[in-house]
């Protein structure tokens, strides 16, 4: 591993292939929490065959889509801190991608390093199906004297929000999300989270972010998964399963703005935008 991170341009374009069935978007669903209040809810997202309900992914599985960013550190000294995904069109239950990924920028964040990846997600019919830009900070890999990054204006709405969900997050959930093929150690070894700091394993962000984003897909879009079309938070705190996590959305035209919070009301999720689809899916 290289003492100090390097520009972008050194680290390789990759370009990979994926497949994905009815079966992996079940599981997803399940592990960002749909169905846990009843059964009988979201069944579009958590059955293939019932009643009524066409089968449809949860827009935010996309980001299981993306390429994995390249090797930055251990476990304990990589956070991940901001997700945005882009829908250009609505996303099949199952199918087939190829995903081309670049590193686009390497910032120096004076304690540590935030390292830009994006991921560019095409169908096989050669259309773009999703972007998902990904952002990780590397903890003691700041200090070389690179610029920092750039920051988009984000203010909270100073009335009360106009929607407030409370998810109660399961003991098992990281365990849950896991089978959506998360190995990070971060959120199942008791170890690896004390090396780095942490009372116990954390929620993986994605998993605290597709419940944010559940929220604001019956909140915001009338539960059509086909109307959202961007999704972009900042991590800013780990939210530990078992905990209570609060989803605050501020309703605006095209959209909302949004925020989300542990137990103790502690920001878990930051700086929160959803885009609404304009015109036809």
């Amino acid at each position: 591993m290289p003492s100090r991170l390097c520009s972008p341009n050194c680290y390789p374009r990759t370009t990979t292939e994926r497949a994905w069935t009815v079966a992996d978007t079940i599981r997803y669903a399940l592990g960002v929490g749909a169905g846990q209040t009843d059964p009988a809810d979201e069944l579009r997202f958590t059955t293939e065959n019932s009643t009524g309900h066409r089968h449809a992914a949860l827009p935010t599985f996309a980001t299981l889509l993306a390429a994995e960013p390249p090797y930055l550190g251990e476990p304990a000294v990589v956070r991940h801190a901001g997700e945005t995904l882009t829908l250009h069109r609505p996303l099949p239950p199952a199918g087939h991608a190829r995903i081309t990924a670049t590193v686009t920028g390497v910032y120096d964040q004076t304690r540590g390093a935030l390292v830009r990846h994006r991921s560019e997600i095409h169908g096989v019919d050669g259309a773009p199906l999703a972007t998902v830009e990904r952002a990780m900070f590397v903890i003691g890999r700041g200090g070389f004297g690179g610029r920092r990054a750039p920051v988009t204006a984000w203010q909270r709405p100073a009335g009360q929000p106009d929607h407030t969900a409370h998810h109660r997050i399961r003991a098992d959930q990281a365990l849950l999300y896991r089978l959506s093929g998360d190995r990070n150690p971060l959120h199942s070894d008791p170890a690896v989270a004390r090396a780095a700091g942490l009372p116990g394993p954390v929620l993986h962000g994605l998993c605290t972010y597709g419940f944010a984003a559940r929220t604001l897909l019956h909140a915001v879009a009338d539960g059509d998964p086909d109307r959202i079309h961007r999704i972009s938070a900042r991590f800013s705190a780990p939210l530990f399963p078992g905990d209570t996590l609060t989803v605050l959305v501020w309703r605006r035209p095209g959209g909302a703005l949004f925020q989300a919070a542990d137990g103790r009301g502690r920001p878990v999720l930051d700086r929160g935008v959803l885009e609404l689809r304009r015109g036809p899916a």
